[in-house]
């Protein structure tokens, strides 16, 4: 990436093309024309071509410059694309939230519709996220992560007890007349969750079984799927069951459900700044929506 120009010798030409002038350039980008002036002579030095054909009346470009700007008005845009894609307008009515995966696609997603249609002056931005990082990401400003609340550097505050309860196929559901019956169904496994299986086994009083693992995933999600499809019995958390039951894909057979050790927290850094209002109105509805 040595041979890439500057930046701002880039823009500086990009503008002058458009523009046709260093003064109109300069005004449009807050620099003086004579900044502009020096921009273009730096691009044309380390390119070893002139650019513009400067007469006394206009800038016209050369060949070379007419090649070259294409080139350089396509890359301004995917950048400027690229940045407004990634952390978005932080105008007072945006809020960018990040949940796990699974949360964010069974739980929050489905819920945004009715929320931003009551609100349509907030802009929503929803990432998701597979393994929760340490720290807390600074273009976020509002994290939701699941754990057991002991994260260093930052404020958890708890949304509710979780549970963990089994789901399958309605079809699978028949099969299950009592919770014995799970040592003799394939069993799905999700990476990260490796106690949930064994804890619940315990919590029924029944042997660990050693056989009938229908799959390993790394994500509720896709565990959600493969059980959605008939491949196994999944242990999810109480919450996310809730909402697929109620979609008809999956069921939960009538089997105790486990208190989990793992809840879902609202994360804020410690002596952070009062958070803005739209911020405070989505978290107020969040911890509505994962109480419910």
């Amino acid at each position: 990436m040595s041979s890439l120009p500057n930046l701002l010798w880039l823009r500086s030409f990009e503008a002058v093309s458009r523009l046709g002038g260093f003064t109109a350039a300069g005004a449009e980008l807050g620099l003086t024309q004579a900044a502009v002036s020096t921009h273009i002579s730096g691009l044309e030095t380390q390119l070893g071509h002139q650019l513009f054909e400067r007469t006394t009346r206009k800038l016209e470009l050369t060949a070379s410059g007419q090649a070259y700007l294409p080139a350089v008005r396509k890359a301004l845009q995917e950048l400027a694309v690229s940045t407004d894609s990634l952390f978005g307008n932080r105008s007072a009515g945006s809020v960018t939230i990040r949940a796990p995966i699974s949360e964010a696609v069974l739980i929050i997603a489905p819920a945004l519709v009715e929320f931003q249609k009551e609100h349509p002056e907030l802009d929503i931005r929803l990432l998701s996220a597979i393994w929760a990082d340490t720290a807390l990401d600074t273009g976020t400003d509002i994290e939701i992560r699941l754990g057991t609340g002991n994260w260093s550097g930052v404020h958890a505050e708890p949304l509710g007890p979780e549970t963990i309860v089994p789901v399958c196929h309605p079809d699978l559901a028949g099969k299950l007349k009592q919770p014995a019956d799970l040592m003799d169904l394939p069993r799905i496994h999700i990476l990260g969750f490796d106690d949930h299986w064994p804890s619940y086994f315990d919590a029924l009083g029944l042997p660990q079984p050693s056989t009938r693992t229908s799959a390993t995933v790394d994500t509720s999600l896709a565990a959600v799927e493969l059980a959605a499809a008939g491949g196994g019995v999944a242990l999810l958390l109480g919450k996310v069951a809730t909402r697929l039951a109620a979609t008809g894909r999956l069921t939960t057979p009538l089997f105790p459900g486990l208190p989990s050790v793992r809840t879902h927290y609202l994360l804020n850094r410690d002596n952070a700044s009062p958070r803005k209002p739209a911020v405070q109105r989505v978290e107020t509805w969040l911890r509505d929506l994962f109480a419910a």
